[in-house]
């Protein structure tokens, strides 16, 4: 069974995918979003496997919702756009999901089983990647990790105290310790700080490398944590924690960083 979530301003939109999604034995339908925002608390409050997401949507877009979602949080997601020609080659370049509307019965057959691929870990990963990189380079909002640290450049220090991260013609500049966590997909690493979830593209040996191994704790090949964020350790099975953050996140400590859960523990 996978559960869906529809993500559409229109509200005929979202009643006709209902309806024809209720042909499909195994796809139950969680919740409906009328916009961004609700998007991102329903991926949350739910954590639906698949994600029907409307590109065109007023405020917050469709892109603008998937830059938002953490590593945790991204279901597969099928995008529903009226996109012109130029777009959809995109799409098809990236070997991202869409549906064209209106939506075509044999094409959403085919999205359904992809989905239901997806629902494999590295399938889903390699996914999630691709998702990153499509969006980056769509939205012209690309900055990669080395041009982010030396925009807030701070010879004083020894490790870095700032991200410049530029967002189209803003600049926020994120202080280091303010971040919670940041995980990645391929060259692609979301940081979480502020509530906010800002893509750089950069490998998670890098950051290593240049992050404060005081503050910052590798505990997953794809994620790495402010030691300070940590209030909570459960041990899980085989070796694993679940690490729980000040604002309910919920991490997992992988057996091959074990040796790191002393100073996890330090702060607690």
């Amino acid at each position: 069974m996978l559960t869906a979530l529809i993500v559409d301003d229109e509200e005929l939109a979202r009643r006709g995918l209902e309806l024809r999604l209720q042909r499909y034995a195994d796809i139950e339908i969680c919740a409906q979003s009328r916009n961004g925002g609700e998007a991102l608390q329903h991926v949350r409050k739910h954590a639906p496997d698949l994600m029907f997401l409307d590109v065109q949507m007023p405020g917050m877009n469709g892109f603008d919702v998937l830059r938002q979602l953490s590593g945790n949080d991204m279901p597969a997601i099928i995008f529903v756009t009226a996109y012109d020609e130029f777009a959809l080659k995109a799409f098809d370049a990236n070997a991202i999901d869409y549906l064209l509307k209106p939506i075509n019965d044999d094409r959403l057959d085919e999205a359904i089983q992809r989905a239901r691929s997806n629902a494999d870990a590295k399938i889903a990963h390699s996914h999630r990647s691709r998702l990153l990189k499509f969006v980056c380079e769509l939205t012209g909002r690309e900055l990669t990790l080395d041009s982010a640290l030396a925009e807030a450049e701070d010879p004083g220090h020894r490790y870095p105290q700032r991200l410049a991260i530029r967002d189209g013609g803003r600049t926020t500049c994120v202080d280091i310790g303010t971040i919670d966590w940041i995980d990645a997909a391929g060259d692609y690493m979301c940081v979480h700080a502020n509530g906010e979830t800002y893509v750089l593209r950069g490998t998670m040996k890098r950051l290593e490398e240049i992050l404060d191994p005081g503050l910052f704790v590798r505990v997953h090949r794809s994620a790495i944590v402010n030691r300070n964020r940590v209030t909570e350790m459960r041990p899980h099975r085989n070796g694993e924690y679940f690490l729980r953050l000040g604002d309910d996140t919920e991490l997992k400590l992988s057996r091959s960083y074990k040796a790191n859960l002393e100073r996890l523990a330090e702060r607690l």
